[in-house]
């Protein structure tokens, strides 16, 4: 299946830093832009950490709520975050990044792994050229029936297992694709599902066998019921 690229879906306006921006400079830029974290990036411009809101809140915890310091003995949550005031001392490093090439399920994999919200974009010479984020991902679902139908019977039918365009019904709506009608010896139903749930923008898929009522509407107009 030929997934989307995340330079597909990636957005190019990516507020940066470098490591010596002023912690002040820093939280005017999230304000300004209204984002949740910025790219520190080095003079050739590639990714070198990350300064989040998070980071920036750590600079409450330098001090007791009365206002006394902290001992120096008391654990200090992020450690020296909380006395920076620049990028380099805010920032967490290194920064998780994404090649343009990659597809959306590549993405997504690091993404949860990871347990982050978003990912740096890079080209092949590790320049900063974007960030995808989990709602950019998120598009791939708002792909129409129609597209994912036509990419089903086109790739995972035709290219994946070698079968006549019209040798398996295909309805999809709203993202749930059922598969009816008699499927030849040499292919079986979880293969067949499996080469449909690659299909970007696929949410659920269901096959039944001939005699079986397929209910709901596709795409392409009222589902045809075998019989």
């Amino acid at each position: 299946m030929k997934h989307q690229k995340v330079c597909d879906l990636m957005s190019d306006a990516v507020v940066r830093v470098q490591r010596g921006t002023p912690f002040k400079e820093i939280a005017h830029l999230l304000q300004e832009y209204d984002i949740t974290a910025v790219p520190v990036v080095d003079e050739e411009d590639r990714p070198v950490g990350v300064v989040s809101e998070a980071d920036l809140l750590q600079k409450m915890w330098g001090s007791d709520p009365d206002g006394s310091p902290v001992q120096e003995e008391r654990p200090r949550p992020g450690g020296g975050k909380a006395f920076a005031t620049d990028a380099a001392g805010l920032m967490t490093s290194p920064a998780v990044c994404a090649r343009e090439s990659w597809s959306v399920v590549d993405a997504a994999r690091v993404m949860a792994r990871q347990g982050i919200k978003r990912l740096l974009v890079v080209n092949d010479a590790g320049r900063l050229i974007g960030v995808v984020s989990r709602s950019d991902l998120l598009r791939v679902f708002l792909r129409t029936d129609r597209a994912i139908r036509t990419e089903i019977i086109e790739e995972a039918l035709v290219n994946g297992l070698g079968l006549a365009p019209s040798s398996v019904q295909v309805d999809v709506e709203h993202g749930h694709v059922v598969l009816s009608g008699p499927l030849p010896d040499r292919v079986s139903v979880p293969e067949l599902e499996e080469h449909c749930r690659r299909v970007d923008g696929v949410v659920a898929v269901e096959f039944r066998v001939a005699g079986e009522a397929a209910a709901g509407s596709s795409a392409s107009g009222p589902t045809r019921r075998p019989g």
